[in-house]
């Protein structure tokens, strides 16, 4: 259970240092998308070759980036349109 826990705390933690550095909607959606990418092959490497349990939680940590980027997306779309262009 230990490292399922350090992996999720490792992908959470770097969806929110990438998050931080946008300035704008769109920037910050297209950051998380390159970020959960990156966790995702990292989450793949440690599933083949390390430990399933940090890929485990990296994995549910992507998980849960890419639903605050999607909604985001959907506020600002419901409130002033799509910004994603």
């Amino acid at each position: 259970m230990g490292p399922a826990w350090a992996g999720a705390g490792t992908g959470a933690l770097w969806q929110l240092l990438i998050g931080l550095l946008a300035t704008t909607v769109r920037g910050y959606v297209y950051l998380t998308l390159a970020a959960s990418v990156v966790a995702t092959l990292v989450a793949l490497a440690l599933m083949r070759f390390g430990d399933r349990g940090a890929a485990a939680g990296i994995a549910v940590s992507t998980g849960v980036g890419l639903s605050v980027a999607c909604a985001v997306v959907l506020q600002r779309w419901v409130t002033s349109g799509w910004p994603l262009w």
